[in-house]
């Protein structure tokens, strides 16, 4: 594989992820319009929320299918457009069925694109020998800053989600497609000689147990935010609906921080320690959140945690590379499954003990799991996890 091939292909998927993080954040910011838009109640809110992330559970799985036979790359080609028009979908329609299914449609075509982005993340890492995942998930929160902004211009000149989302489809559609001319799939990994796997397809799930667990907790966090931060701020902390979106934007732009620094801090300092310090400023981040008296304070607890739970998700799916790195398409399929199961606890779990308590309460309990994370950190190993700092693997070339 040459230098400049691989140069294109990390350049080409970091598109992709750019494009990804726009259009997740101006679905997931603007969840209080599409509420008042089609009459959705606080009840069936969180039923609405759990659909997505079950259908893209469902889709990761037979992913890992569908890339045996063709490749992450064509899968990604043509899984990006389908979200594109997904979002499009929910702006355009007015019945509540209409929602329905265009967000079943967005949550198919979502973990298709999820599995497919980070195995070529992976399989690029790979080829790179050295961390590089980080970057390609600097560029999705990258994208979920400029997607939020965009969210808080619509709801600053009160522009319908139609308005809102055509012109952002419109430039990213044609985009996306072009990109993906470049997408990389990658050779495929030595052969597997991890205790626990057979041959080169095995993938031993008592292995990967942990960074599912985990990718969970992350993504339970992730989620609280994604979903709830904006309603979080409207209706405890009342803000006006224009400010509600900022708490999101402001995550995104801690994520960046983080990601941007962290395939550095992961040479030289090694995986699990990067990982156990963000599980902790994570954890900072919502008990700040949880006791903010007012909305600028529950924005800079939001801030913090997203610099604390930018690295821990890149950094599992590395981790699950390295671990199966003859079957790190299998292992990243499977592991992203579990992403969707922590939207689909996070959310609904949020969302019940608000009701049934208070949102204030609800925020203690991802603030306990992300903290669990601390002690799973040694899955993401050691030296191995450094690339960098006398531990990076020899390579003939160098891709920049």
């Amino acid at each position: 594989m040459t230098d400049a091939r691989l140069r294109r292909g990390r350049g080409s998927l970091a598109v992709g992820f750019f494009v990804q993080g726009v259009t997740f954040a101006l679905l997931v910011t603007r969840i209080p319009a599409i509420q008042d838009r089609y009459g959705i109640s606080d009840g069936l809110l969180p039923l609405f929320l759990a659909a997505v992330p079950v259908l893209a559970g469902v889709s990761s799985v037979l992913t890992e299918k569908v890339v045996a036979r063709i490749g992450p790359g064509a899968v990604l080609r043509w899984a990006q457009p389908v979200v594109l028009l997904a979002l499009l979908g929910v702006g355009a329609g007015t019945a509540l069925w209409e929602v329905a299914v265009a967000l079943g449609v967005f949550g198919l075509a979502v973990g298709a694109l999820d599995a497919s982005m980070n195995m070529l993340g992976v399989s690029l890492q790979r080829a790179y020998g050295r961390s590089i995942m980080l970057g390609f998930h600097a560029a999705y929160s990258l994208g979920g800053i400029a997607g939020a902004s965009l969210a808080w211009v619509g709801a600053h000149w009160h522009l319908s989600l139609f308005v809102s989302y055509l012109p952002v489809v419109a430039v990213l559609l044609p985009a996306a497609f072009i990109g993906s001319r470049w997408y990389v799939d990658g050779e495929p990994g030595p052969v597997a000689r991890e205790a626990g796997e057979k041959g080169t397809g095995g993938v031993a799930f008592r292995l990967l147990l942990p960074l599912c667990l985990v990718m969970t907790f992350a993504y339970i966090g992730d989620s609280t935010v994604s979903n709830w931060s904006a309603k979080y701020l409207q209706d405890v902390l009342h803000s006006s609906e224009e400010l509600a979106t900022v708490p999101y934007n402001a995550y995104m732009v801690t994520t960046l921080l983080g990601r941007s620094i962290g395939d550095f801090g992961v040479r030289r300092l090694g995986a699990a320690l990067v990982v156990r310090c963000g599980a902790v400023l994570a954890a900072l981040g919502f008990a700040v959140v949880a006791v903010a008296p007012g909305a600028w304070v529950g924005m800079a607890g939001f801030t913090v945690l997203g610099l604390g739970l930018s690295v821990i998700v890149p950094q599992t799916f590395a981790a699950a590379g390295r671990l199966f790195p003859g079957s790190s398409d299998v292992a990243v399929a499977r592991l992203n499954v579990f992403n969707y199961v922590g939207f689909l606890i996070g959310s609904p779990l949020v969302g019940a003990l608000g009701d049934a308590w208070s949102y204030r309460g609800a925020m203690v309990v991802p603030m306990v799991l992300v903290l669990v994370t601390v002690g799973y950190a040694t899955s993401f190993g050691s030296s191995p996890a450094r690339y960098g700092g006398g531990h990076e693997r020899p390579r003939t070339v160098d891709v920049g």
